[in-house]
Formats: C-alpha cells, sequence, structure tokens
C-alpha cells in the first residue's frame, strides 16, 4: 500500500494501528524524492541518514508504548529554521557553510512530538520574494506547472506537501509566505496569530537565536488536510519556554461554530489599489457559494469592514520598515532623498513602500498608531461576523521570473502589468493586525492551476478559521495531486 499522499492523520491512526512503521513510511517518502525532486528542487537539505535513524526510534518507543502527536510521522522544514548540524543560508551565498549548532525552537517541538525530519525546503534569496530560488540551492519548481513559480518565501514547502514529500511542514509568513505558496500549489496552510507561535532560531545565518518578537513575521503550519493544520498547530502553539513561557501557558479557545450553516462571514473579492484576477474571483465565489449552501450567513460588503486601501498602505509600510537597517548609509541617504522628494498626495503602494524604508521612529510610531486602530476596527467587525473570505493573491501561480531587480519585475493580471510587489495586498490584510488566517484550496483555474482562498478569522481565536476550513473542505473538495 501507497502512503504517499495520505493525511498526517491518518498515517498516526495507521500507525497506531500497526499497519504500517515510521521506517516504511520514511523509506518510501525518501524514494519519492530521489524519483521526483529533480523537476521539483523542493527539498534543499535532504537529511536521509538522520530520519531513517529517527524513524527506528520512533518505531522503538511505539513498541514500548509511547504515543506522541507526531510519532512516526515524515515532515520537512523549511530552510530558514536552525537545524542542528544542517545549513542555515537563507539562500545567502556568503553564509553557504553556516551549519548552526542548536534546533531552533519549532525544530525541537516537532521532534519533541516524535516527527521525523527529511530534510529542508528551498526559500528565496533571504526569503524577500514569491518565488523560491536562489544561487546556492537553484529554483523550485510548481509541481502543478514547472515553468511556474511554487511561491515564497515557503515555496519549498509547499512544493514538497504537493508532491507527497512527507505529510506536512513548517514554514514562516511576513509577506504571503505560507499562504501564498499553499495557494499556488494547492495545498492548505495557516497564519496564526501574531505572537501564538514561538519563532527563536527562525533566524538569518550567523545571528544569534534570540527569543525576540519580529513585527508581522509569524511561523505556522502546512499541510495537505484541514484537520492536518490543527494537529500540528498544536504542537507549534505556546510561547517561548525562555521569555513568556516561564510564566505563562496557552489554552486556545474552541472554533465558534461547528456546524457550517451557523457561521457569519463577510466575502470579498475586490480591493480598491488591485484589482483580482478572473480565475481567484471565480475561486473565491465558488466558496462562497458553498457557504450559501451550506447555511451560512453570507455577506458581500460591511461598513464594519476598515477601509482596505488605507489598510494596504499601512502594512506596506510596515513591512519595508524592516527591510532598511541594514542598508549602507549611501543607499539609505538616496532612499531618504527620493521619498522626500515624493508628492503630499501620492498614495500609491509604490510611494507606501519608500516612504517605510526611511520611516523614522517618530513616523513608526504614527504609523503603528494607525494600526492599532485598524485592529480595534477589525475587533468590531468579529462581533457581526465570524470569518472573512478573500483571495490570497490576485492570480494563480506566475511564470519564474528572475529580473535581478525585483522593483523591476511586474505582475500581470488579466493581461494588465502592475508593480511587482502590489501582489501582497490581500497578503497584507490580516498580516498588518496580526490575525490568524488559513489557506484553502478554492479549485482550479482554466489553466488548470490551483487556487486558493484565505479565511480571516477573530485575533488569537485561530481554532475559528481552521475549523471552517475543515467544513469547507467537506463540501468543496480539497488537495488534489499535480498531473
Amino acid at each position: 500500500m501507497e502512503w504517499t499522499f495520505d493525511s498526517a492523520e491518518r498515517l498516526v491512526g495507521a500507525l497506531r494501528a500497526g499497519d504500517v512503521t515510521s521506517v516504511e513510511l520514511t523509506d518510501e517518502a525518501i524514494t519519492r524524492i530521489e524519483r521526483d525532486d529533480r523537476a521539483i528542487n523542493a527539498i534543499c537539505v535532504p537529511d536521509f541518514d538522520r530520519a531513517r535513524a529517527a524513524a527506528r526510534d520512533a518505531d522503538r518507543a511505539r513498541a514500548r508504548g509511547e504515543d506522541r502527536p507526531l510519532l512516526g510521522i515524515p515532515v520537512t522544514v523549511k530552510e530558514s529554521y536552525n537545524v542542528a548540524g544542517l545549513p542555515t543560508t537563507w539562500g545567502l551565498p556568503l553564509h553557504r557553510d553556516h551549519i548552526p549548532a542548536e534546533d531552533a525552537v519549532q525544530v525541537s517541538r516537532l521532534k519533541g512530538a516524535g516527527a521525523v525530519v527529511l530534510g529542508k525546503t528551498n526559500v528565496p534569496l533571504g526569503l524577500q520574494d514569491v518565488q523560491s530560488f536562489n544561487e546556492i540551492y537553484g529554483t523550485t519548481n510548481n509541481p502543478w506547472d514547472h515553468g511556474r513559480t511554487a511561491g515564497g518565501s515557503s515555496g519549498g514547502s509547499a512544493a514538497a506537501l504537493a508532491s507527497g514529500f512527507g505529510a506536512l511542514s513548517i514554514g514562516s509568513d511576513l509577506a504571503g509566505s505560507l499562504r501564498t505558496p499553499a495557494h499556488f500549489c494547492g495545498i492548505y496552510a495557516h497564519k496564526p496569530t501574531l505572537g501564538l507561535a514561538a519563532s527563536r532560531g527562525m533566524v538569518p545565518p550567523t545571528a544569534p537565536a534570540l527569543p525576540a518578537d519580529p513585527d508581522l513575521a509569524v511561523v505556522g503550519p502546512m499541510a495537505r488536510t484541514a484537520r492536518d493544520l490543527t494537529l500540528l498547530l498544536d504542537v507549534m502553539a505556546g510561547p517561548d519556554p525562555l521569555t513568556f513561557g516561564v510564566a505563562h501557558s496557552m489554552t486556545l479557545p474552541p472554533a465558534r461554530h461547528e456546524r457550517l450553516r451557523d457561521f457569519r462571514v463577510l466575502v470579498l473579492t475586490e480591493h480598491p489599489l488591485l484589482p483580482t484576477g478572473v480565475a481567484v474571483r471565480a475561486g473565491v465565489d465558488r466558496v462562497a457559494d458553498a457557504l450559501v449552501e451550506g447555511g451560512a450567513r453570507v455577506d458581500r460588503g460591511s461598513p464594519l469592514l476598515p477601509d482596505l486601501a488605507e489598510a494596504a498602505l499601512i502594512y506596506m509600510q510596515l513591512l519595508a520598515s524592516g527591510s532598511s537597517a541594514g542598508f549602507p548609509d549611501a543607499r539609505y541617504e538616496q532612499l531618504r532623498a527620493r521619498a522626500a522628494g515624493l508628492a503630499a498626495n501620492d498614495r500609491s503602494l509604490d510611494a507606501a513602500r519608500l516612504r517605510g524604508t526611511v520611516l523614522s521612529h517618530r513616523d513608526w510610531i504614527e504609523v503603528n498608531h494607525h494600526r492599532e486602530v485598524h485592529r480595534h476596527g477589525w475587533r468590531g467587525l468579529f462581533t457581526e461576523y465570524d470569518a472573512v473570505v478573500c483571495p490570497v493573491s490576485p492570480t494563480p501561480a506566475f511564470p519564474h521570473d528572475h529580473h535581478p531587480d525585483p522593483l523591476e519585475r511586474l505582475i500581470a493580471i488579466d493581461g494588465v502589468a502592475y508593480p511587482y510587489f502590489d501582489q501582497l495586498v490581500w497578503a497584507g490584510l490580516p498580516t498588518m493586525p496580526g490575525l490568524p488566517a488559513t489557506a484553502i484550496p478554492a479549485g482550479r483555474s482554466p489553466e488548470g492551476l490551483p487556487v486558493g482562498v484565505q479565511l480571516i478569522g477573530p485575533m488569537s481565536e485561530d481554532r475559528t478559521p481552521l475549523r471552517l476550513a475543515e467544513l469547507l473542505e467537506r463540501v468543496i473538495g480539497g488537495f488534489e495531486v499535480p498531473g
């Protein structure tokens, strides 16, 4: 029997029943990687010898009567996480030989739960792209169309899951880096509430693994089913044991509802600053129709929704503000001069990014105040609704574009070109206020490419969008095997 595309939940059951061993699952996954990954290039750092040893240990532990949440389950880890004895480069050639001595806290949690780590998955240079390619490891291809991107920055993890290379993966998300690859590759991903899952050890090479709380960025689970997201999130969630974990434990509240007909959902398809492509609109509409047919209350607009244009501008400034700290002085001064030359009424996304790059601390405080106003607006909205359904990105996966300057790239939406990074407006919608968001498959484009949507939930109520994802998976279907 082949187990390659089974859910982690089903594999756990099979392991408990004695129907399969971890060694068998691990060998099957490795065989598939060795056979198929030449075309995909998802697994950039294999760790097969240690994986086989871990699988043997898992089988022995189960024979002794042990039972942990992921005991014996083959998984992968995004390259940006420290794994003791493996390189962590973030795709930066200067650091190709950097090998940390300790695991990231999330890698430790995976191993503590009994998972078998097959290896690490590919990323873009410095994690700063919507594609996954770099000089060290090359390009990760979309399993549905090798001429297209698998997304970024967790593109290697998404491609690995879509290709059957392990049952679960962990990634990170600052600008849609969990959700966009899931949307492009037809899998599931969950961006947790900001601060819900500790991120220590998910750091650039040579940087100390400190228990910091980065702005906007989170770590989170990726899987082939919605229920598997919950399984993995329960392993990942919780404060860092070096900080809040000293005094705090964490219990997520249950989902607001268990039945589809009890959900109140706001559905969005259009953004004021960027059009949504036909294929993505169709995916959102498919989910909306399923919600209506299931008896959920569905609205297409609400005066409670914070202003989407202002939200995008705030997000772009906050996102860009973290990018310039390491710039040389001359480069920083050039950017300051350009920003000073912007017209006061220039409310474009390009202008927001430029202004954000050179925000003073005083200006950052003001932008952050606007974020807090938006957060409070979302609190009001979630008294009336349980979730918001909207696009992850305006298009399905696009063809590889390796222009060396991302600012010179364009994204085509139904044949019209827009600035490349404008596609982040939807990903930024829940990221800016720190809300949880679950990406789910929602069908395919006319070209046969996966199309996903995201389900945004209330702050710290991650189980609500995750439960809605499970219910929608039952009625609209979920993961499909590429090809």
